[in-house]
């Protein structure tokens, strides 16, 4: 073998570990013990949750046999949760954060028991589901925005993009094994099975709030109030970027979110058994890009990105709902859910990159906007599909969120403007 030839063989060894450290996720986060506890506890509960997430509507469209109502059940929370969010976010810049992360989390338990013992004696009742879930949004409100806004505590600068990816990729993992895990549970017993699954994982969560070292707040003292509420929303409005980053997820999610269409599409056009893979396809998309999401971090135009990728998502949503095959409909949600997580990686980034004193307020909003977004998505999606069709609600719905994507990018050239400023 010529020396020529050995270098040519060596190179072509080294390009396959190259290209895996260059796109692999990146896993430094986990060297550190308490974020990796909270990872965990995520990780577990998350799984748990899907199974709440899938028997919830499903349990909805058996006892009432509408799309509307589907939608209804998702909207009724949406009014806590946006209340208990902006306030939860106040209360997580007041207080000792691990604190209020365990209170929170022993409520948002209290309520999945809640929805296991209805299902339990067969009450067939919507109206407690919803006041069941009206109450799990509220303790969501006040968890979420603690939960994402310790993260900076927990690991180094450099390395809370990869903190947030690692957290987007292990919830997308869970809501692909959990809705196959809620569709066995349900078909093989009936939806109390869900929530007892729900049940007996999130109490790992509650094991990890409970090691976490004492999270103080920084800054200037506060007493959570509505003047430290406003004092929040003040920091926002003087921050335009953050504002855009609110707007163009909540267009992507009110106009394409298509999950309340689900069950009715799996009982018109693909059957039952479909239910699972059309919840967990928007996951899938999104694990496969957390898995290779090591260029994320080195994309300099992130505000190009963050645009392209929810032109992405509407574009994906609307093929998604046009085709009449089970297989192509994943494969589209799962292009949309892949486009999901490369935006909400960015948006994430930006709001952690806000003062300390001021995360919890921010992660509030954002959380407000995140959980709110779908829930109004799914009153349009099923109101739309009442009035039409599952289908032409579905498709103009992905047209209009690419289209409006591109507007504001267009509209307001800050959010195209938006780079990374460490390179």
């Amino acid at each position: 073998m010529t020396a020529v030839s050995e270098n040519q063989d060596q190179e072509q060894g080294r390009r396959p570990a190259g290209w895996l450290r260059r796109h692999a996720i990146d896993v430094r986060p986990l060297r550190h013990v308490a974020y990796r506890r909270v990872f965990i506890g995520n990780a577990v509960s998350f799984f748990g949750v899907q199974f709440t997430a899938v028997a919830v509507p499903v349990q909805v469209y058996a006892i009432t046999k509408s799309s509307l109502w589907v939608g209804i059940a998702s909207f009724v929370g949406l009014v806590p949760l946006i209340l208990f969010s902006l306030w939860g976010g106040a209360i997580a810049d007041a207080y000792d954060r691990r604190k209020v992360l365990l209170v929170s989390s022993v409520l948002m338990w209290l309520t999945t028991l809640g929805l296991l013992a209805q299902a339990v004696v067969h009450l067939d009742n919507p109206w407690l589901m919803l006041a069941l879930i009206a109450a799990q949004s509220a303790a969501f409100g006040v968890n979420s925005p603690v939960r994402q806004a310790i993260i900076p505590a927990l690991v180094s600068d450099d390395e809370v993009p990869a903190a947030n990816t690692l957290g987007f990729t292990v919830s997308n993992v869970a809501a692909i094994g959990g809705p196959v895990g809620a569709g066995i549970a349900i078909a093989a017993f009936d939806f109390s099975a869900a929530y007892a699954v729900d049940a007996a994982l999130f109490t790992v969560v509650l094991w990890a709030a409970l090691r976490l070292p004492a999270l103080p707040p920084t800054g200037a003292p506060s007493s959570a109030g509505l003047r430290d509420v406003r004092e929040g929303l003040r920091f926002l409005a003087g921050h335009r970027l953050i504002l855009l980053t609110f707007a163009i997820d909540i267009a992507a999610m009110v106009l394409a979110m298509p999950k309340a269409l689900f069950p009715v599409v799996a009982d018109e056009r693909f059957g039952e058994s479909s239910l699972a893979w059309l919840y967990s396809s928007i996951a899938i998309g999104a694990v496969l890009a957390g898995l290779t999401s090591g260029w994320i971090g080195r994309v300099h135009r992130r505000g190009i990105a963050l645009v392209l990728a929810v032109v992405g998502w509407g574009l994906a949503v609307a093929a998604a709902g046009a085709v009449p095959w089970l297989w192509a409909c994943v494969v589209f949600m799962a292009v949309a859910g892949a486009a999901d997580m490369i935006s909400g990686v960015y948006r994430q980034t930006v709001l952690l990159s806000a003062p300390d004193e001021m995360r919890g307020r921010l992660q509030g909003v954002f959380f407000a906007v995140v959980a709110g977004g779908p829930r109004l998505g799914d009153l349009r999606a099923g109101s739309v599909a009442d009035a039409t069709s599952a289908t032409f609600s579905w498709v103009t719905g992905g047209i209009a969120a690419a289209v409006v994507a591109v507007l504001l990018g267009l509209t307001f050239p800050v959010l195209l403007r938006y780079t990374d400023t460490t390179h």
